[in-house]
């Protein structure tokens, strides 16, 4: 479950990833965003991408593969708990130069940019979802991160089949 906020919980913060099953026990090298690039992070840069509740992993990788990939090909959903929330860097919208970098779509060389200046800033960055306006992501560069979270749970993924219809 996620965590609730204090005071009705503990006010941990947990951060979940859905990973193809081959991918999953690489699920904190960064490789694909290594390769590829993302949308906040340039070719060359190991970025890992997470959510910080489990429903926003699942459709951020939905909108990339679809629900029928989900349904038909086994998955792995991560969760890990960041130690030291003091790490967290928090982006805000009014914090974002560009409003249209959290508007779906492309990405370009600018937000890449401006991610890799956060990335190589902070060890954790919050930036809200381009696929769920209310929730967020949450960056890291693999290369800086060692021993900065803790009890990595991965289980198998099973999606609804309501969803694949």
């Amino acid at each position: 479950m996620t965590p609730l906020p204090p005071p009705l919980g503990t006010g941990e913060l947990r951060l979940w990833r859905l990973d193809a099953e081959r991918h999953a026990s690489g699920w904190s090298t960064g490789e694909g965003a290594y390769r590829v690039g993302g949308r906040w992070n340039s070719k060359g840069v190991r970025a890992v991408y997470a959510a910080v509740d489990p429903a926003c992993a699942i459709l951020e990788v939905a909108v990339h593969k679809g629900f029928k990939a989900l349904d038909t090909a086994p998955h792995v959903l991560t969760s890990a708990m960041v130690c030291d929330l003091s790490e967290v860097h928090v982006l805000g919208f009014e914090d974002i130069p560009n409003p249209n970098w959290c508007v779906p779509g492309a990405h370009g060389p600018g937000q890449q940019a401006f991610g890799d200046a956060l990335l190589a800033t902070h060890l954790f960055t919050l930036v809200p979802s381009t696929v769920s306006r209310h929730s967020w992501n949450l960056i890291f560069d693999a290369n800086r991160v060692e021993g900065q979270f803790d009890d990595v749970q991965q289980e198998r993924f099973a999606l609804d089949p309501r969803l694949h219809r």
